[in-house]
């Protein structure tokens, strides 16, 4: 595991720092970052340094042909003041399967995961330590090879910013637009990697999503437009019978750890979980009976939110029963406890951060 080098005036700014009571999400920001590059087949120093602007050649790669990755965790902060990363082994595997679809070099897992757990460190002053807020970490890499060129970069940059946060969501619950033309995402493509791209094509939905009094697309799968899949940057699970119900994972489906962790969870709950291919028909029909009395989003960002209805084009909607969510509720509160240290999780969910002096 590398050593990191930490700048003086970062450690300065860090110590000055101060949380403000309306955080929001992601527009506060820690005034620090990390920063490393690769070069010549290999990673370079590690850098802590104060949170500032980059400068990029305007033939830099990843400007023009999209080849990036990130990631999102959360650091929680108890009652005691203890810190608390959730699962960043998980993330840093998923950015390296993210990389190698990007055609990136792998960021060794121990420096991610010590990367993360310095910054969390040295931001220890803005971790936030009301139940259900945190700090929220954006590992990030990209291509910074200079030519116009179209093929792989062989530099890049690795960095690391912060933001305390607060619900993604300004609402309880939210209403969902259902897809039925176009796609995010394709099988063979770069469905299953946390790149841009796959935001960037979401967005145009999105923008119908608004229009429809909406807060979430819902993607169906390309071939067909039959199955459901996800949302435009969350899981989708759905409470049916009494069970957790959620499409399973394929190549057009992001890995999401909260998912991830929601299934083990329900598991420990005595609640069953099933992945499968879920029909969009047969889900809404599962609605209008009651069948489906809850379903809801998940997410880092939004960690889980129940879903109010469904919406189509033409007007029509399908309403929850249960739109508050009991189950999800349960799982939420049950999940929050773990995630921010009140209480003992699996073994590895909940990673102490040791808080550094100034």
């Amino acid at each position: 595991m590398k050593n990191i080098n930490i700048a003086p005036e970062a450690l300065e700014l860090a110590k000055n720092a101060q949380i403000k009571d309306d955080v929001g999400f992601g527009k506060v920001l820690s005034p620090i970052m990390i920063e490393c590059d690769y070069d010549n087949g290999e990673w370079g120093e590690i850098k802590l340094k104060p949170y500032g602007p980059i400068s990029l050649d305007p033939t830099t790669k990843v400007l023009h042909y999209g080849q990036e990755i990130f990631e999102g965790l959360k650091a929680y902060k108890n009652e005691q003041g203890q810190i608390y990363l959730f699962r960043p082994e998980q993330n840093a595997l998923r950015f390296n399967h993210s990389a190698s679809r990007m055609s990136m070099p792998d960021f060794p897992v121990e420096d991610f995961v010590n990367c993360c757990s310095k910054l969390t460190a040295y931001s220890h002053k803005i971790v936030p330590k009301r139940l259900g807020e945190s700090l929220y970490l954006r590992p990030f890499m990209i291509a910074t090879e200079l030519n116009l060129g179209i093929k792989p970069s062989e530099k890049f940059k690795f960095m690391v910013v912060a933001s305390p946060v607060g619900n993604y969501f300004a609402k309880p619950s939210v209403k969902v637009y259902i897809e039925r033309k176009d796609c995010r995402a394709a099988p063979g493509g770069t469905g299953s990697a946390k790149t841009g791209g796959n935001y960037a094509a979401s967005l145009q939905s999105y923008t119908t999503t608004l229009q429809k009094e909406c807060d979430q697309t819902m993607w169906l799968d390309a071939i067909e437009h039959k199955y459901i899949e996800e949302m435009s940057g969350m899981n989708f699970i759905a409470v049916i019978n009494g069970e957790l119900h959620t499409p399973e994972l394929t190549d057009t489906i992001l890995n999401g750890i909260t998912r991830k962790s929601i299934i083990e969870l329900a598991g420990h709950m005595g609640i069953k979980a099933v992945e499968r291919k879920m029909d969009i028909e047969e889900f809404l029909k599962q609605v209008e009976s009651g069948e489906c009395t809850e379903a809801f989003v998940c997410g880092t960002a939004s960690v889980l939110t129940p879903v109010n209805s469904f919406h189509e084009d033409g007007g029509k909607a399908y309403f929850l029963s249960d739109a508050r969510g009991r189950v999800s509720q349960k799982i939420k509160e049950e999940l929050l406890m773990i995630q921010s240290g009140r209480k003992k999780g699996p073994e590895g969910w909940s990673v102490p951060v040791e808080i550094m002096d100034f």
